[in-house]
């Protein structure tokens, strides 16, 4: 009975040996090198460093709304696709809501009530 055990056991063992490595020689499994990330213009870039600046600022006063940090995510995914355009477009849309946020911490306090 053992020796059953033992021969099943080293079957299964080659077997599975056999499989570890049954796509590791294929031509397009291979780690192949990073592709190169697109990269974006000088304008977009300093746009995106702009408004990654404007809303940690007005995220450290909570004065941040979803909509600049919508918009600056939408500008971070762009300049990951390399679309200098969009991050323009985004990262402004992202600051001038951080303004208007900050601006709104001026307003005077509305009392409800007594």
């Amino acid at each position: 009975m053992s020796k059953v055990l033992l021969a099943l056991t080293s079957v299964a063992l080659l077997g599975l040996s056999g499989c570890a490595d049954l796509y590791a020689n294929k031509p397009g499994s291979a780690p192949t090198a990073k592709a190169a990330t697109p990269s974006i213009s000088a304008e977009a870039q300093a746009a995106l460093k702009q408004a990654q600046a404007d809303v940690k600022m007005a995220k450290s006063k909570n004065a941040l709304w979803t909509t600049a940090a919508d918009s600056l995510k939408d500008a971070e995914e762009a300049a990951k696709k390399g679309d200098s355009a969009t991050v323009i477009k985004e990262s402004a849309e992202a600051s001038n809501h951080v303004r208007k946020g900050m601006a709104q911490l001026n307003y005077p306090v509305i009392k409800v009530g007594d």
